[in-house]
C-alpha cells in the first residue's frame, strides 16, 4: 500500500469508527501529510519501510524547526494513532512508535484578561442596532458559559432548554454537556433572538443555528475570531491578547477566583480530563507573587 492509500484508510476509521468530530479528523490529517511528505523525502513510499530511527529523526527535524513541545507531542500522537491503526488491520506487521516518547510539553499559561477588561468589552456593544444585538449575545454566551468557539457556532435555537436556564453543547468527540446560561448571557441572548436574529435570517424558518451572519448564514470559525477581535479593539485591547479561547480561558479563571470547585469547572468546560482543568489553578496562583509585592512590608 502506499502513504495515501493507509492514510485514506486511516481517515475513515477516525471518522465512522470512533466518530471523532469533523475538526479533529482535520487536524489528524494535517499532522500526517506533513509527517508523510518528510518520509517521502527520504524516499519511503509507505509505513511499512519507515523506522524507528527514522521516526526518531521526523522529530528532531520538527524540532529544529522551532515547533513548539506541544506541537510535536501532538504531531507524534497522529502518527501513533495512524501506525496502530495500520498493525490492528494487519497492514504492518511493526509498529516503529511503540518505544518512541512524547517531547515534554513545557507549562504554558493561558492568557487571560481582567474581569473588568471582558465587562469593558461587552459593556461597551449596547443600543438596539441589530449586529451589536447579535455581537452582545454571542460574546455573552462564549464567556458566560465557557464555549469553544466551534459549540458557539453549532448552537441552535433547541439548545436553549429549561427555559432559558441552560444550554445544550455538543462537544469535542459528540459529546454532549448542558452548562448554565447565566443572567447577562440570558439576557443578551434573549435580546437577540427576539429582537434581530429574524433579521439575520430573513425570515427562514428552517434555520435553526443561533448566531447568523448578514449573509444569512451560521457562523464560521474565522468570523467570530473577526468579531471578538473588532470588539476588544474598540476598548484598546491589543490584538494579541484576544481570540476566542481566550474568552473561555477568562471564564474558567474567573470561575477559580470566585472560589468554584475545579470538578464543577471541568465539567462545563467538557475537559475528559481534570488535568487539563488545573492548568487554571497555576494562573490563579500567578498572581500570588504580585499580591506579595503589592502589600508584604518587606517585599
Amino acid at each position: 500500500m502506499s502513504f495515501e492509500s493507509e492514510t485514506e484508510s486511516f481517515a475513515g476509521a477516525l471518522m465512522f469508527e470512533r466518530e471523532m468530530s469533523e475538526n479533529t479528523c482535520a487536524a489528524y490529517a494535517r499532522d500526517l501529510r506533513d509527517f508523510t511528505s518528510y518520509m517521502k523525502r527520504r524516499g519511503k513510499t509507505c509505513a511499512a519501510e519507515v523506522t524507528r530511527e527514522e521516526i526518531d529523526g521526523y522529530l528532531a527535524a520538527e524540532r529544529e524547526k522551532g515547533r513548539s513541545s506541544t506541537t510535536r507531542a501532538r504531531r507524534l500522537v497522529a502518527v501513533k494513532e495512524f501506525f496502530r491503526h495500520l498493525k490492528e488491520r494487519r497492514i504492518i506487521r511493526h509498529d516503529p512508535t511503540e518505544l518512541v516518547d512524547a517531547p515534554k510539553k513545557a507549562t504554558v499559561l493561558p492568557r487571560v484578561l481582567s474581569e473588568q477588561e471582558v465587562a469593558a468589552m461587552l459593556d461597551a456593544i449596547k443600543g438596539p442596532d441589530p449586529r451589536d444585538l447579535r455581537d452582545r449575545a454571542l460574546l455573552e454566551v462564549m464567556y458566560g458559559c465557557g464555549l469553544r468557539v466551534a459549540e458557539t457556532c453549532a448552537l441552535k435555537v433547541e439548545d436553549v432548554i429549561a427555559d432559558g436556564e441552560l444550554l445544550r453543547v455538543m462537544g469535542k468527540g459528540s459529546k454532549e454537556r448542558v452548562v448554565p446560561l447565566g443572567r447577562a448571557a440570558g439576557r443578551a441572548l434573549t435580546s437577540y433572538m427576539e429582537s434581530a436574529r429574524g433579521l439575520f435570517t430573513r425570515g427562514d424558518l428552517g434555520e435553526s443555528h443561533i448566531f447568523i451572519t448578514r449573509l444569512a448564514r451560521p457562523f464560521t470559525r474565522q468570523g467570530v475570531f473577526k468579531i471578538v477581535r473588532e470588539r476588544a479593539a474598540a476598548v484598546g485591547i491589543a490584538a494579541d491578547r484576544i481570540s476566542p479561547h481566550v474568552l473561555r480561558h477568562c471564564f474558567a479563571s474567573h470561575m477559580l477566583q470566585h472560589g468554584a470547585d475545579i470538578r464543577a469547572i471541568q465539567e462545563m468546560l467538557g475537559h475528559a480530563d481534570i488535568g487539563t482543568t488545573q492548568i487554571y489553578t497555576h494562573v490563579d496562583s500567578s498572581r500570588f507573587g504580585e499580591l506579595h509585592k503589592k502589600y508584604h512590608p518587606r517585599a
